[in-house]
């Protein structure tokens, strides 16, 4: 193996962590690049910097040393990325896919001139060009840029509620009667060799729009996913990505799949995969990087992966007993990612219930949601 390598992670939060975690099987050493001092990575690496993953002069500090680099999030500075890729510094993603993504227009702009469905969308400048648009609603306002778990998200049902919309850049989008949501991780190496994880059903929290459980395999026809393994496939390839990309998708009322976002890293939806497959998504991802073939993404167990999130502030001092009552149950795995106290509705860690069938782990997701909910206050 290549012990040597030195490879980076743009961003500390826990899903940089997690990657950390299968570094050490690989028996890498891997450097952290994050403003938080007390982020989930500090922990885990002696090479941690404190820094702005969006400085430029913080990156192309951190990354001068380095053989390799990818990030945990979007917010990164690409102009920095490519002067390391031009010293000859792997980055995965590249600098111009991680750019695309940065804004929501370009991207879903880019996927239209590529034959990729998507939502009908405008652009919307600030908040006053709305007013000239009003027969779009009821609509969706999404800010083009720096929004993640539901931040950024509003919906317009009728014109008053402009008062309060978002007054930057911004897309108008269309709403989808949409009969299911999903998720494909698909995962392509520098070769340009690519293989698929199942496809997962997403449902999201109304309160927070952030995603409050999944399942896989999803509850749609064999042919259903594979058109949807082949619209993430066309994806991957369209954009020349490098790593691993989750494709949200829209399956909508009359049988058709939109791509709604994209996430050029490790995702939400796929942390199912550290106890349902033999290669998790993160695996995989440092299997690109240090130039390993591309592992197994065979599901060996149904599973359903539930998001906790930071409780009101008069039910914490119930997350222990709620997490002991959860733990009791067979065949469950808490990941607890180590944040500092927050806002309520912040993802703090996630479980995982794995099963011979989906219908066996729904009925014990049902009970620990319900813990979740009457214990510390989840909606």
């Amino acid at each position: 193996m290549r012990e040597g390598l030195k490879v980076g992670i743009l961003g500390g939060g826990q899903l940089g962590a997690m990657l950390i975690r299968h570094a050490i099987d690989y028996g890498l050493n891997v450097s952290v690049l994050d403003q938080d001092p007390a982020s989930p990575c500090a922990r885990y690496s002696s090479s941690f910097k404190v820094g702005d993953p969006m400085s430029y002069d913080d990156v192309i500090s951190f990354g001068s040393k380095l053989d390799v680099i990818t990030i945990e999030k979007e917010a990164v500075n690409t102009q920095a990325l490519r002067e390391l890729a031009k010293a000859g510094i792997k980055v995965y993603p590249s600098p111009d896919v991680i750019e695309l993504i940065q804004d929501k227009y370009t991207q879903k702009k880019y996927l239209e001139d590529k034959g990729i469905a998507v939502p009908h969308l405008i652009q919307i400048n600030n908040k006053s060009e709305l007013e000239h648009h009003t027969e779009m609603l009821p609509a969706c306002l999404k800010k083009c840029k720096n929004g993640y778990d539901g931040k950024g998200v509003m919906m317009l049902y009728n014109p008053t509620d402009i008062n309060n919309a978002f007054d930057e850049p911004c897309i108008l989008e269309e709403l989808v009667d949409i009969k299911h949501e999903i998720s494909v991780i698909v995962c392509r190496d520098a070769a340009g060799a690519v293989i698929c994880y199942d496809p997962v059903m997403m449902v999201f929290n109304s309160q927070h729009m952030v995603l409050d459980y999944q399942l896989c395999p999803a509850n749609i026809s064999e042919k259903k996913a594979t058109e949807a393994i082949n619209l993430a496939i066309k994806t991957a390839e369209a954009i020349n990505i490098v790593g691993i990309l989750a494709v949200e998708m829209f399956l909508t009322s009359d049988d058709l799949l939109l791509v709604n976002e994209l996430a050029p890293r490790p995702h939400n939806s796929g942390h199912h995969t550290i106890e349902s497959c033999t290669t998790s998504q993160y695996e995989q991802l440092l299997r690109i990087l240090v130039g390993m073939p591309l592992g197994d993404t065979k599901l060996k167990k149904s599973s359903v992966m539930i998001n906790v999130f930071e409780p009101a502030a008069n039910k914490k001092n119930s997350i222990e007993d709620a997490m002991k009552a959860i733990l009791k149950t067979s065949d469950v795995h808490l990941h607890w990612y180590g944040k500092s106290s927050g806002k309520a509705g912040r993802k703090m860690g996630h479980i995982t219930i794995t099963e011979d069938t989906v219908e066996n782990a729904i009925t014990k997701a049902t009970i620990i949601r319900n813990i979740l909910k009457d214990s510390y206050g989840q909606e």
